[in-house]
């Protein structure tokens, strides 16, 4: 199956918590309660791609401005 360009993973955490307007740690909670599961570098760096940030703005919707709690978001997704 080829992968679509936007599941390319490209961004640092970093970078990508930047462009979600969120905090690096966020995005590590997201990932432990699996909400998003960037890709990782040979040498576990993790790595997310533009669809991975779409779905980071659609979480930080649904709990900022809808008022989901993180546990109704993952039912919801």
């Amino acid at each position: 199956m080829k992968k679509n360009h936007k599941d390319q993973p490209l961004y640092m955490i970093s970078i990508a918590a930047k462009l979600a307007g969120l905090h690096p740690q966020t995005l590590r909670i997201y990932e432990r309660k699996n909400l998003v599961r960037p890709g990782r570098t040979a040498k576990s760096t993790r790595l997310y791609s533009e669809s991975d940030i779409e779905q980071l703005l659609y979480i930080q919707e649904l709990t900022q401005e809808e008022g989901v709690n993180l546990a109704g978001v993952k039912i919801i997704m």
